[in-house]
């Protein structure tokens, strides 16, 4: 067994940090404030590969592997959730169908312009009475002439306000089984498809949307694959991208976890540092083995992934973990950093803030629970 990364993998990190460093880390404060992502980092993550970095050469990406692609989703995450939350709608949700069950002629017309960061892509599956039930959502699509009609809403979308395609779930028969269930690509702005952005507490950089849908027209060559009945690409896709937000949830705790280490290394009470303390100390190694323990989880899926192996009680595990222990690890963050926890100087509430997403969004820590008990043998 080798638990080292390659020479790729520590050159794809330092890439990622010294961009974060040099060039994204000074937007984040007016993205948080304004909650709105600067388009021009889709453009410049394109051109450094970052966007296709799992995806073959051939196809137009980085021709690295999912591992990779962790490690992209952790330093982002590091830095700002925000950030990585978009990155990951865009080169993961948004466009891995199109990779994987796209026409070729679907590939080079969406996703090579997306994965060079000419189009901003999303990912349209929630809504808002189905919650984490994907077989019982309502949106639909009606046969007409040269293509389908799409009727329903979407809520929590990441990414669009501001993108140019959406790949958007619907059912095309009434039964509530896989088969019912299609992609459909559509382009933006569409007529008959509202989007109005919502305002959150976490991630506020990235930019999420409720949709309202009514009559909008798609024609037959934007069906993903061409064909109906693609539930199979969307759960495939949920799996993967589970072990990916692993990869954000890990950055997200390695970032409170340092700021609670420098300011345990900073605040002096009676003379001494606050983390000479025991009650402080034990924190900080508690957090610094739950970190290491969901670091290797994740890396674990990924290299799961990369093997063909995953399988979604697995990516459960990974996300389930990674997920609880950022807002855990960020929890107490703030309990070390005291009443400066929750002042905006301080980088710990944003993080725990945006932690808190992960354990609601792409399947809350219940789902997850449940689909690892039905892989033990039991209904839940």
């Amino acid at each position: 067994m080798d638990f080292s990364f390659s020479e790729q993998h520590v050159a794809v990190r330092e890439t990622v940090r010294r961009l974060c460093e040099s060039e994204h880390r000074k937007l984040v404060v007016a993205a948080e404030e304004n909650e709105t992502l600067p388009r021009e980092v889709f453009a410049r993550w394109g051109e450094l590969g970052l966007l296709g970095v799992r995806y073959p050469e051939e196809d137009g990406g980085s021709g690295l592997d999912k591992v990779s692609d962790c490690i992209v989703r952790e330093e982002l995450s590091y830095m700002s959730q925000g950030f990585a939350s978009s990155w990951s709608a865009h080169s993961h949700l948004g466009i891995w169908p199109i990779w994987k069950a796209g026409t070729p002629a679907q590939r080079e017309r969406f996703f090579r312009p997306a994965v060079a960061g000419r189009k901003i892509a999303g990912f349209a599956l929630s809504e808002p009475d189905g919650g984490s039930n994907i077989r019982g959502l309502k949106t639909r699509a009606e046969r007409v002439g040269g293509g389908w009609k799409l009727n329903g809403s979407k809520l929590y979308i990441t990414n669009a306000p501001i993108a140019d395609f959406l790949l958007v779930a619907a059912r095309t028969a009434p039964e509530l089984r896989g088969d019912a269930i299609s992609l459909f690509i559509v382009e933006l702005p569409a007529k008959g498809m509202e989007i109005s952005k919502l305002r959150k507490e976490g991630i506020r950089a990235s930019e999420t949307g409720l949709i309202h849908i009514e009559d909008v027209f798609v024609p037959d060559d934007c069906v993903l694959g061409e064909r109906l009945g693609t539930y199979p690409v969307i759960l495939d896709s949920l799996s993967e991208n589970r072990v990916g937000v692993a990869a954000n949830a890990l950055g997200m705790a390695r970032a409170a976890f340092d700021a609670a280490t420098d300011y345990a290394r900073e605040r002096l009470v009676a003379d001494k540092r606050i983390g000479d303390y025991q009650a402080i100390a034990h924190k900080l190694a508690e957090m610094s083995a739950a970190i290491e323990a969901a670091r290797w989880l994740v890396y674990y899926g990924a290299w799961r992934v990369d093997q063909g192996t995953l399988d979604s009680a697995t990516a459960a595990r990974v996300k389930l973990v990674a997920s609880e222990t950022a807002v855990s690890v960020s929890e107490q963050a703030i309990r070390i950093h005291g009443g400066a926890g929750i002042m905006r100087e301080y980088p710990v509430g944003r993080i725990h803030r945006d932690a808190l997403v992960y354990v609601i969004g792409e399947g809350t820590s219940e789902v997850q629970k449940n689909i690892i008990a039905r892989d033990l043998g039991f209904r839940s």
